[in-house]
Formats: C-alpha cells, sequence, structure tokens
C-alpha cells in the first residue's frame, strides 16, 4: 500500500483489502497519542536497567571476547548496564541452543553470575524460523503440537540463518504454549534477562514454494554467503490472503508471555518487526541502520515516529550496523544516541569492532554524555511511567511541547525528551558548531548551568559544539529530578537526588514543576502500590523576591524504604544571594537544617550577546531531605539596587 499525502487530502493506492479508518482528534498531540493507545494498547512497563546503555555485536564469537567487552567497559569508565549476543552463542544457528565449544555452559553460568551480582544484565537473540532438524528437540516438540505455519496442508519452507527452517503460527494456541515452554526450558539452561526477537517480519533468504534439496547440502557450511538461497524453490501463482506476518511477528506478544510467565518479574523484550499495538509487549529498534552520516540524521525521525506509533521505548544502532564507521561520525553518534529511549551500540561481524572504548576521543564523547544520561535516569523513568498510563512518548517531537510554535513543525534535527529537556545534536561531518531553534523562553544547558539561552522567536541560535560535546538544555518551569549517576543503573539509582528548578531567566514572578514515579522495576506492572511505589510531585515558585520550594508525596513509604534523599537544588534563573533558609518536612521544622547552606555559581552576564547569556545557579546543599516524605523549602534573595 501506498499513501501519498498532498496537504489537504490522503491518497491510499491499494491492491485488496479492506480499510477501517480511526480518526483520533486530540486537539493537542499528547491527546491524539493517549486516544489512539487507548485503542490499541498502553505501551509495556521497562525495567529500570533497560534504560542504560546497551552493547552488542554480530560477531562475539566466543564467551572470552564477551568478558573482554565487559572488562574494556570497566576500564574505560564508560557505562555498560546489558550486554548482549546475537547468534554466536547458539549451536549452529539454531534457537534455544548453546554453543559447547565457545559459550560452554558452565562457563557461561560463572560470567552470568559475577555480571549479575554487579548489577549488569544479559540479552541474546532469537529468530522465529526454527531449523528442520530431526535432532533438534525445539523442531521435535513444534512438529508434535502442529505449531507451523502451512502451505498446501503442509509446513511453509523457508530458509534463515540456520538454514532450511518452519515458522512458527503465533496465533495458534498451541503455538504459544511451545513457544513459552521453549523459552521456561532454555531459560533453566541459561537465566537470561530479556530476549530478542530478529528477522521475524519474517525475513525468508528464499521465495515461492521451496523444498530440501537433493543434490547438494543446504546449508553449506563452508558458505560465505549463507543468506542466499540453496533451496529448490518454484514460484507461487496464486495469492494468499490468509496467513497475515503477524502469525509470525506476534512472536513479541508470546515472549513477553513467557518471560513474565517465568518469575514473575516485568519482562524486556526487542523486537526488530513490528505490528498496531506491539508496543504493549516490546521494545523496538530500527534494523540495520548503516554507520553513515545520512542515517544519523534520519535516525531521529525513525525514533520520534515510532513513539508516536505506541512504542516509546526506541532506539537505532548507535555508530551504524555496517559499513565501518569513522570515528568521527561516532562521537557524534554516542552523543546522540546517549539520548534515545534505548541506547545500544550495535555492529556488524564484517565491520571492525567499534566499542565505545575502541577510540580515545569516542571514550571520551561516551563519558560525557552517558554520564548525563546516567544522571537523568529518574527523569527518564518517570516519562517510561508516563507512557505507560497516556501513550505519551519518551522523546518526542518538539511541536509536542509547543504545539502553537509553527516553525517546530518540520523540525526533525532536534527533539524533546518529556516536556523539559532538548537535545541539539551534530548531524553533520566536520561541524564543531550546531545552529539549533529554541522556542520562545529561557534554555538552560544541563552540562554548564550558567549558560543559558534565551529565545524570543525561530531565529536560528549557533552553538558551541566541540567533538567530545552535545547541548542539551532543560526548559523554563521544569522541575527535573537527577542523580549523581554512576556507570550501573543499579549504583546509580541509589545516590542522592539534585533537584534542578528551571525558572525564567532573571524573573521574579514565576513557577516551575516536576515529578519522579519510584518503584520496584521487577514487578511486572507499572503502577502505584503502597510499599511498593512512590510519585512524588515538586513545585517552586519565586515571588518578588521569595523562592519557595515544596514537594507532595504519594505513597512515600517505598522511598522512604529504599532511604532515598535530595541532597542538592540547583536553581536558576535567579539574581542576587540567598539567605534566611526555612526547611519543614511533613509539616515540621527539619532539625537537620544546620547542615544546609548556599552556593552562588556564576553570575549575570546579560550582554554576551542577544539571546546566548551567562546566569546565576543558587545551590542549596547539605541537603538531607527524605524523598518520601513532603517538604517545603524557602528563602530570599537579597538583590542590591
Amino acid at each position: 500500500m501506498d499513501v501519498f499525502y498532498k496537504g489537504n487530502s490522503l491518497t491510499y493506492k491499494i491492491i485488496g483489502g479492506v480499510l477501517d479508518f480511526y480518526f483520533f482528534w486530540g486537539p493537542s498531540p499528547l491527546d491524539v497519542v493517549d486516544q489512539y493507545t487507548t485503542l490499541v494498547g498502553r505501551p509495556a512497563p521497562m525495567p529500570y536497567w533497560s534504560l542504560g546503555f546497551h552493547q552488542c555485536r554480530w560477531g562475539y564469537k566466543n564467551l572470552s571476547v564477551v568478558q573482554d567487552v565487559v572488562e574494556g567497559y570497566k576500564k574505560a569508565n564508560i557505562p555498560l548496564d546489558v550486554i548482549w549476543n546475537d547468534d554466536d552463542h547458539m549451536d549452529a544457528a539454531k534457537d534455544f541452543t548453546l554453543d559447547p565449544v565457545n559459550y560452554p555452559r558452565s562457563k557461561l553460568l560463572d560470567f552470568l553470575n559475577q555480571i549479575h551480582s554487579q548489577g549488569m544484565k544479559y540479552i541474546v537473540l532469537i529468530d522465529p524460523g526454527i531449523a528442520v532438524n530431526k535432532s533438534y528437540g525445539v523442531y521435535q516438540r513444534g512438529m508434535d503440537k502442529d505449531v507451523f505455519i502451512k502451505l498446501d496442508d503442509k509446513p511453509y519452507l523457508a530458509q534463515v540463518w540456520p538454514g532450511p527452517v518452519y515458522f512458527p503460527d503465533f496465533l495458534n494456541p498451541n503455538g504459544i504454549s511451545w513457544w513459552v515452554d521453549e523459552i521456561s526450558r532454555f531459560h533453566q539452561l541459561v537465566p537470561v534477562d530479556g530476549l530478542w526477537i530478529d528477522m521475524n517480519e519474517a525475513s525468508n533468504f528464499c521465495t515461492g514454494k521451496c523444498t530440501i534439496p537433493t543434490t547438494h547440502q543446504c546449508p553449506d557450511l563452508n558458505s560465505t554467503t549463507p543468506w542466499v538461497c540453496c533451496l529448490d524453490c518454484k514460484n507461487i501463482t496464486s495469492t494468499r490472503w490468509d496467513n497475515p506476518p503477524y502469525k509470525i511477528n506476534a512472536s513479541a506478544v508470546a515472549t513477553h508471555k513467557a518471560l513474565l510467565g517465568l518469575d514473575g518479574k516485568r519482562p524486556f523484550v526487542l523486537s526488530r518487526s513490528t505490528f498496531v499495538g506491539s508496543g504493549s509487549y516490546a521494545a523496538h529498534w530500527t534494523g540495520d541502520n548503516k554507520g553513515t552520516w545520512e542515517d544519523l540524521r534520519y535516525s531521529i525521525s525513525t525514533i520520534l515516529n515510532f513513539g508516536i506509533f505506541g512504542m516509546p521505548m526506541v532506539g537505532s544502532d548507535i555508530c551504524g550496523f555496517y559499513p565501518a564507521p569513522t570515528e568521527e561520525l561516532c562521537n557524534r553518534w554516542i552523543e546522540l544516541g546517549a539520548f534515545y529511549p534505548f541506547s545500544r551500540d550495535h555492529a556488524n561481524f564484517a565491520s571492525p569492532r567499534q566499542e565505545l572504548y575502541q577510540w580515545d576521543s569516542v571514550a571520551k564523547s561516551a563519558r560525557n554524555a552517558l554520564g548525563l544520561r546516567y544522571k537523568l535516569l529518574p527523569y527518564l523513568y518517570t516519562l517510561t511511567y508516563e507512557a505507560h498510563q497516556t501513550g505519551a512518548p519518551i522523546a518526542r517531537p518538539v511541536f509536542f511541547s509547543f504545539p502553537e510554535f509553527t516553525p517546530s513543525y518540520n523540525l526533525s534535527t532536534q527533539f524533546m525528551l518529556g516536556s523539559g529537556v532538548l537535545v541539539s545534536p551534530v548531524l553533520e561531518q566536520n561541524a564543531t558548531s550546531v545552529k539549533a531553534i529554541f522556542p520562545p523562553g529561557s534554555w538552560y544547558n544541563l552540562f554548564d548551568m550558567t549558560k543559558v539561552v534565551v529565545s524570543k522567536d525561530a531565529s536560528l541560535i549557533t552553538l558551541d559544539a566541540p567533538l567530545n560535546e552535545i547541548n542539551v538544555h532543560v526548559y523554563q518551569g521544569t522541575v527535573l529530578p537527577m542523580q549523581r549517576g554512576g556507570t550501573i543503573s543499579k549504583e546509580a539509582r541509589a545516590t542522592p537526588y539534585t533537584l534542578v528548578i528551571a525558572f525564567p531567566y532573571g524573573t521574579d514572578g514565576a513557577e516551575a514543576k516536576g515529578k519522579v514515579y519510584i518503584d520496584d522495576d521487577e514487578r511486572p506492572e507499572m503502577t502505584l502500590v503502597d510499599g511498593e511505589a512512590s510519585y512524588i510531585e515538586f513545585e517552586a515558585t519565586i515571588k518578588g523576591k521569595t523562592v519557595r520550594v515544596t514537594s507532595n508525596v504519594q505513597m512515600g513509604d517505598f522511598s522512604q524504604a529504599k532511604e532515598l534523599t535530595i541532597e542538592k537544588m540547583s536553581v536558576l534563573g535567579l539574581q542576587g544571594n540567598a539567605k534566611d533558609l526555612v526547611i519543614e518536612t511533613d509539616g515540621n521544622r527539619a532539625v537537620n537544617a544546620k547542615t544546609a547552606y548556599f552556593n552562588h555559581v556564576g553570575e549575570v552576564q546579560e550582554e554576551i550577546d542577544e539571546r546566548n547569556k551567562k546566569g546565576l545557579v543558587v545551590e542549596v546543599g547539605g541537603l538531607e531531605l527524605p524523598l518520601g516524605k513532603s517538604f517545603s523549602l524557602s528563602w530570599t534573595m537579597d538583590i542590591k539596587g
């Protein structure tokens, strides 16, 4: 089907079938996504660790290579939460198996015990194509349960990586129960933390009606082109409408069900193929994108689209799947990819190694960009909660937050994280600056919060962007929850909080709001349950010379049990010196207020240029505020003149 948009009309060119139209009236962009996901299903809850950084490669030929990769990230002090295997761990590319030579089970289990003790996770690939092999238990059990898609009353024969394969029918109840059982068997063999479904469009190296050849070997184990069809095939002249592709790509539904049933933990499933509503079961990556500047740029619009489609946990292969990226491109890609909702480096076996520590310059960019990402994890996790509740995308177009700002309608070189954070990456080769659009208001650089852009219109603003830096700004009116960060999310999420409070530049009358959601991310549901989750809303105001910051806590017991605290507030946009701090928690004067102090960073400099300015950061430090208790802070600003 081809669809053409001509400004005031849509034209559908189809070859058959029935069209059902649904209209979502809004009026706001977020309302449209809310209404759409009410129909097709809300995005799935995601575990906290899935927001950390992921490393994968097709070509980790043995376990020692994987171990070296984990150690390489540790030595380079680059965050890493999840290590992945493509099909290298499999025995002859067969699902739910281990290569006994290169991935011996005993050594793999020792490795998993080691990384699990540190809080890291392990995910492997599975394909829907099941090898036709009578000595293969997965195939035998599938045949016994009659689970494979048929053509002319026989299982339809295709070819993928193992060679000849059959495809399961995931609309068949037997197919689902068989798949759930196979995942359970595999999990007993290897306690993986999630599953990655590839080739589930379904991908087939052959076309037509095929048979296993009798005149030559298929697959040829010595072939360097295993993607070339080796089956004997004839064209199919009759068209079939009753075998839709989602018989196969609905594997995400069955896989989600299987993982959920293993030990009751929140599942993580990544799927290449998607369908309407698949965001309720799986995350998505954009396939085998190239390591080119063009694909770097295109990744943004692709990710934004899938967020609108109800699949907010989405990312592209950082540095590109193939061919070999340049060092400069990989620098710029990790700076951008650090702010994809799903952030993973993945490469082809034929490309040189491209883990982020392979180049010193890329490692520096990674520490910088991922360092900020890990500080923003509580904000990102709160966005996943909002996505699950309302469908709101994590990464979203600028016009979602500024629907009246028409210059943002065709903007695909910048994007928002939630409603308060703007990412403006470098997307051109040899560039050391970036021209960015800022909706009207004050925007503070999260790497140096004394730097502020004050925008009044749609004029392009030139931002410095040296090789190892990306521009990320927080918008006025935002209270942004951050933590100290770390190299593993398990450690990062236990550190004290900082609230970044952004007022309009130089204001004496404004407000800012924010929130944070916290739970035990192993729970299947992402809902507020007393003792298992907390939800805290923050509000800050400035009226004249008085600044006030308050919190409203819903179900604070969980946060208190985790002993989570707020240690600092960084307040942006003020003028003068802060004094006379008053702190209350749960309506009582705080006894530990004596440890609190003011710190003033930077100074107001109005005349740098018309839009780029320097501001004052008022830090309220030495706080020991329990996150799970409502608090009130107030102070006055001593403004001379």
